[in-house]
């Protein structure tokens, strides 16, 4: 998690000063917080090609398994360690296998991981997050006990754990991911909410005698979105790289199925004879974790409330 997401404040979240659109040469009278934000993020440069990079890659990685003759799992003797050239684009592994198909095949299959692992950052992390920072006191504090306990155990032990005593597989993999990375989403969503719970508005809500619930859906998670977003967009190509990892140590996807950290180790292995065989997969996933850590730095700087001053 990127230190500066966590110097978001409530004040993002302000009507922004007529004055300041006015010099920027727009209409005060339609501009909305998300519609600023999402004018910040159309001006970086460098977020815009994050955000196209992943948009290439992700529909390559739906599309482009079928967009060849060849499935993931053939395997042709006759095709073994061929370079690129005509029908295989990527040219073929020590099994005969496309390895376009291969590649694409892997992206799909680490992005889902990835987004799985991310989704339950959110289904335990917020709610958890959400309590700890709007109760308080006695709550707070035995809940945060338990998260520093959960921290000080290394995650790299647990995830493995995990995997020795289930099945390797996508729901394995995201479920060990997802059980170690929720902490961090807690955290965001704990300290956002202890700046929020003493915000004028809420006081006022709370004054005149909104619901716990009310106060927690109307008032204060709708504020709590900004930082989560950039959380999440940090999330998931570290997600990503772990399932790299744990595929690099054997203990990620089993063959004949594919993702990008296990067509990476079995690159590996033939570094030296067929270097295609890692660079291609590599590249796949250097670009997905440049793309999502440039958009995450783009919302970060949109949801920045000194950069509209």
């Amino acid at each position: 998690m990127n230190s500066s997401t966590q110097n978001l404040t409530p004040e993002m979240f302000q009507p922004i000063e007529r004055d300041t659109l006015a010099q920027e040469g727009v209409s005060s009278k339609k501009i909305t917080f998300w519609g600023d934000v999402w004018r910040r993020f159309l001006k970086n440069k460098g977020a815009l090609i994050g955000a196209l990079l992943l948009l290439v890659i992700g529909i390559l990685a739906i599309v482009g398994p079928e967009i060849h003759s060849y499935s993931y799992r053939s395997v042709n003797y006759d095709l073994i360690n061929k370079e690129a050239f005509g029908d295989h684009w990527f040219g073929t592994d020590g099994a005969g296998r496309d390895v376009w198909t291969r590649t694409w095949y892997g992206a799909g299959i680490s992005l889902l991981i990835a987004f799985l692992a991310t989704a339950f950052d959110l289904f335990i992390g917020v709610p958890y997050g959400c309590i700890s920072g709007y109760y308080g006191g006695k709550v707070d504090n035995w809940m945060q006990r338990i998260i520093e306990v959960l921290y000080g155990i290394p995650n790299l032990i647990v995830i493995i754990l995990l995997l020795l005593w289930m099945k390797p597989g996508i729901i394995a993999i995201a479920l060990a991911l997802g059980i170690t990375g929720w902490i961090t989403m807690a955290r965001v969503v704990r300290g956002q909410m202890l700046k929020l719970k003493s915000q004028e508005y809420v006081l006022a809500a709370r004054t005149l005698g909104a619901s716990t619930r009310r106060m927690l859906t109307k008032h204060m998670l709708p504020n709590v979105l900004g930082p989560v977003i950039i959380t999440i967009m940090f999330s998931i190509p570290t997600a990503i790289f772990f399932e790299a990892f744990l595929a690099f140590i054997g203990l990620g996807i089993r063959p004949p199925e594919a993702s990008l950290g296990v067509l990476i180790n079995d690159g590996y292995k033939v570094l030296q004879l067929f270097p295609y065989q890692l660079f291609f997969p590599a590249l796949v996933l250097s670009l997905i974790m440049f793309s999502f850590n440039l958009v995450g730095d783009g919302l970060r700087d949109a949801l920045d409330p000194k950069l509209r001053q």
